[in-house]
């Protein structure tokens, strides 16, 4: 493909990726950033960096008024916030800024990266995956928050050639949040959280940048995807996979929910920015099941996972490892 995409998010973990899945699709890509982020990932790349005030419909039109952006991808949003309405303000309004701003200017197709987390878990016996059509039911503010973005551009901007995908758990190079958990793994500790049972779902970060992609080449007009790589994974996956491909043995813990609630609770009320656990985090972590169907984007997107999380994970160790990570 060819033509002017805007990524923003694009200093982020996911929005890195995307940046450099479109360069590599033949795009002339302009990756929105912050005047204080840390591009220097970027600087390899044949990008244009924009620095845009998504607050300001105003500062938005400049930028399309200048570049005539033909895509978008929005990646960029908060996955910590002090409030509900930092969350809100950032992953919602701003969305529906840039949307407004998009469909004035006729833009071929916006492609907001949701999160499974607008839809919410089910419980561990659940009769099937959670599909697009499921009743949304999220269980944190960040996910509200991005439910309230799909609705705002859904419902008030039907003009918008719109494709939200909804991302379960996003792995993969440069990711910093389940990192900590390779970390603590590293360290000899495996810790849980409870004895619950869970089924959880992953996405490695390629595929995800890759089905993005695809979403701006389809005709499918407006449409919804969740996105995994379509399998179903026990709570102690993750480490398994990482033990045996790093070598390591691990103490297993169960640590009772009662108390990993007072630690988040300790965290949040001493850190000066929201912590990686905290009590909002809780309820993602400690739900029962993830599971989600592809189905859909399977059959009209023609997205085909190329990474399990054996093949995923083992990639993103070795990433670590030769970046010095761990």
């Amino acid at each position: 493909m060819s033509g002017k995409i805007l990524i923003t998010g694009a200093s982020g973990f996911v929005g890195y990726h995307l940046t450099e899945a479109a360069v590599k699709a033949g795009f002339e890509v302009f990756a929105a950033v912050r005047r204080s982020s840390v591009v220097d990932q970027l600087k390899g790349m044949p990008v244009q960096f924009v620095y845009i005030d998504f607050s300001d419909t105003e500062s938005i039109r400049a930028q399309f008024a200048e570049h005539q952006f033909e895509y978008v991808i929005h990646a960029a949003g908060l996955t910590r916030a002090r409030s509900t309405a930092e969350y809100n303000e950032v992953n919602a309004v701003y969305s529906r800024n840039l949307a407004i701003v998009a469909q004035e200017y006729g833009v071929k197709k916006f492609v907001f990266l949701s999160s499974l987390a607008a839809l919410g878990p089910v419980g561990y016996q659940h009769a099937g995956a959670i599909d697009e059509k499921h009743t949304p039911a999220p269980v944190t503010d960040y996910g509200r928050s991005k439910l309230l973005a799909e609705q705002y551009l859904w419902n008030e901007l039907p003009q918008l050639p719109l494709v939200i995908l909804r991302p379960t758990a996003v792995y993969g190079p440069r990711e910093k949040d389940i990192f900590i958990m390779f970390k603590t793994l590293a360290g000899g500790i495996e810790p849980y959280i409870g004895r619950v049972q869970q089924k959880l779902s992953f996405i490695y970060v390629k595929d995800l940048a890759n089905v993005a992609i695809k979403a701006l080449a389809v005709d499918t007009g407006r449409a919804v995807y969740n996105i995994s790589d379509g399998q179903i994974y026990d709570r102690y996956a993750l480490a398994d996979i990482f033990k045996k491909t790093m070598n390591k043995r691990t103490f297993r813990i169960h640590v009772p929910l009662p108390l990993v609630k007072v630690i988040a609770a300790t965290l949040e009320k001493f850190s000066r920015s929201t912590p990686a656990l905290n009590k909002e985090k809780l309820n993602e972590l400690t739900a029962e099941s993830w599971d989600c169907s592809i189905e859909r984007a399977k059959r009209e997107l023609g997205f085909t996972p190329a990474y399990n999380l054996n093949i995923g994970l083992q990639e993103t160790l070795n990433w670590y490892k030769e970046n010095r990570w761990l």
